[in-house]
């Protein structure tokens, strides 16, 4: 008998060990089941995309020439490299739907920054040009729904004279 209630109770401990393991996974999944984080993350890269195509469009009827989209190294990638009569931009596009996350914008950092800088420094070694600026730059797109969205440029966010 003895052995049959510590047996039962083992079984009962190695219930609420299973228990306490699928609560520290929802925990780490913040309470979202895996194919919504999925399907969010999916609703993310889409959402992402839109919002670069639209820089695209912005920034080429503002006179730039796209040069590249989505350019990658080892740095990182860039989003958009683009060029007018002044510099080389290199532009980091944000979109997000809403405020709830914070503008646009604050989501680029410090380290997001330095990359940009050796992204630049590697495109750099095989441009063809000559005697140009470079800028580092900010497209922020708010997304207010049904394709209605506040776009802004942000300027030369990080500079760096190459000439």
């Amino acid at each position: 008998m003895m052995a049959k209630a510590k047996s039962g109770e083992a079984a009962a401990g190695s219930a609420e060990e299973k228990s306490s393991k699928s609560l520290s996974t929802e925990e780490r999944n913040d309470g979202v089941k895996p194919k919504q984080k999925r399907q969010k993350r999916m609703h993310n890269v889409a959402l992402g995309a839109r919002g670069e195509e639209a820089a695209a469009r912005f920034l080429e009827r503002r006179g730039y020439s796209i040069l590249e989209r989505n350019w990658k190294c080892f740095a990182g990638e860039a989003d958009i490299i683009a060029q007018d009569e002044d510099a080389i931009h290199f532009i980091e596009v944000k979109t997000r739907m809403g405020e709830g996350k914070g503008f646009p914008a604050e989501a680029v950092t410090a380290k997001k920054r330095q990359r940009y800088e050796a992204m630049a420094e590697l495109f750099l070694e095989t441009y063809d040009g000559c005697d140009t600026g470079i800028t580092f730059d900010i497209i922020s797109i708010n997304v207010l729904g049904n394709d209605r969205a506040i776009m802004r440029l942000y300027r030369n966010v990080l500079s760096c004279d190459c000439r």
